[in-house]
């Protein structure tokens, strides 16, 4: 973890990508079809061990999450010529963390949050642009109302952490004899939301 954490920082350093935090997240549904989208990652904590994504519950991800938490990602940074490739559990991050977050993101950002059904399917996207119109007219009037200025946190909206059970780290090497490392650990979470987790162990693949 160590590791994919200076590899991510490495690529934010680098400049060589717009979006050096941009990760493949897949996710299978009840009737095991996996699905793949971009997503942000927003964070890796080196120790207990998990990356942080932040999404609309509701979504098709969300709601793939809900029926089965087994998840896979990939960094891709092309130009340092490396790749990451992680498995774990996603669990839902603490509210006040969730909160805490979208409290930084700018206004538009916090309008879109609340305006979207993302993932629900939708006629035309004038009536897209017409939802978030009503929705800036409304939450203008609650603040008026209420003397704040803040956009609560809709309640269907928040973060993900991705306890990580393995992480792969690939290097591309001279006549495709790339360099691959992977590192395991046991995961478990009881029926409290309570994570236990092994001693990481070690190997090399052949590419």
């Amino acid at each position: 973890m160590p590791a994919l954490c200076a590899w991510r920082q490495n690529a934010i350093e680098d400049r060589g990508l717009p979006n050096p935090d941009a990760m493949t997240l897949a996710t299978v549904n009840e009737a095991g079809q996996p699905s793949a989208r971009i997503v942000l990652c927003k964070d890796i904590i080196a120790d207990p061990g998990y990356l942080v994504f932040y999404t609309n519950y509701s979504s098709a991800k969300g709601i793939d999450i809900a029926a089965g938490n087994k998840v896979a990602a990939v960094f891709h940074w092309d130009h340092l010529n490396k790749q990451a490739r992680v498995e774990g559990l996603a669990i839902k991050s603490p509210a006040e963390e969730s909160d805490a977050y979208f409290a930084n993101r700018d206004k538009e950002s916090q309008i879109g949050a609340w305006a979207s059904a993302q993932s629900e399917t939708i006629a035309a996207r004038q009536m897209l642009l017409e939802k978030h119109a009503a929705t800036t007219r409304k939450l203008s009037d609650l603040a008026l109302d209420s003397g704040r200025n803040d956009i609560p946190r809709p309640p269907f909206w928040g973060g993900y952490r991705i306890y990580v059970q393995a992480v792969e780290l690939w290097v591309r090497g001279a006549a495709r004899l790339h360099d691959r490392g992977r590192w395991e650990r046991t995961l478990d979470i009881d029926e409290n939301g309570s994570l236990a987790a092994g001693t990481w162990t070690a190997t090399r693949l052949q590419p």
